[in-house]
């Protein structure tokens, strides 16, 4: 299960409602960085036949099978530190990551 905080998911619906259209966001991962993995985040449109379907304090969360055992259990929050604000991922199976923060290992 992949869940999303209140805030991310309003985060995420006021940005669909801006966009105009979509039916949700994609969460997956690729090859990046020192430590190996990094997380992607992309609106979905139109959803691919092999996505898995989450739902999430009214948000779908489609996310690619090859994906989905790494982010079993992710839960992802929306949060501004100082001048920055993004996504802040939690997830079960990481093991490590680099000191940038950029990317992980499970």
């Amino acid at each position: 299960m992949i869940e999303l905080t209140e805030r991310a998911a309003k985060h995420v619906t006021d940005y669909l409602e801006n966009r105009g259209h979509g039916e949700g966001i994609r969460v997956g991962i690729r090859t990046s960085g020192c430590s190996g993995l990094a997380y992607v985040l992309e609106f979905v449109d139109e959803p691919n036949d092999v996505d898995v379907k989450y739902h999430s304090h009214g948000v779908n969360i489609f996310v690619d099978p090859k994906s989905k055992v790494y982010l079993d259990g992710l839960h992802m929050d929306y949060v501004t530190e100082g001048l920055n604000e993004g996504f802040k991922f939690t997830n079960p199976n990481q093991k490590g990551e680099c000191g940038c923060g950029e990317s992980f290992t499970v």
